[in-house]
């Protein structure tokens, strides 16, 4: 008889323990959950900008390949010159450097149609090297883009 009211008393303490912990983590997560607010992320213009230009040398990639007209120089590219970044310092000597080199090979996808190939690949070559030196994430995603 006294073994087993020790062993009530023995699962009653740790019952008793387990609710206190329970209870001490259940307020941890209230009191974290108050302090974290939600933020939704929100691209820049730039980043936004690139995912635009992206989304276009798809759609143009499938065009030289099966040899099929362009159509003209998409204007929108231009704004590759005043999109705000997420970063301002981003947006440096470098950058604009990469930016030239980038816009002048678009144009001459749509100018020079004998080399379109050669010329959008150098397109891709310079977005390539800019992410070298700013953000490396999209690289295999542009490295899919070119026309071998």
């Amino acid at each position: 008889m006294n073994k087993v009211i020790v062993l009530l008393l023995t699962f009653s303490f740790f019952s008793c323990q387990q609710k206190e912990a329970k209870k001490e983590d259940t307020d941890k997560q209230k009191s974290c959950a108050k302090e974290k607010k939600f933020e939704m992320y929100e691209m820049s213009e730039m980043a936004t900008l690139m995912e635009q230009m992206y989304a276009y040398n798809s759609q143009i990639k499938k065009l030289i390949v099966k040899g099929d007209t362009l159509g003209k120089y998409p204007e929108f590219f231009n704004k590759i010159y005043t999109a705000k970044f997420t970063t301002p310092s981003d947006n440096d000597a470098f950058f604009k450097e990469n930016a030239k080199k980038y816009i002048e090979a678009q144009r001459l996808i749509y100018s020079d149609p004998k080399n379109v190939k050669a010329n959008f690949n150098k397109g891709l070559d310079a977005c390539i090297t800019c992410h070298q030196g700013k953000c490396g994430g999209p690289i295999p995603r542009i490295k899919k883009l070119y026309i071998q």
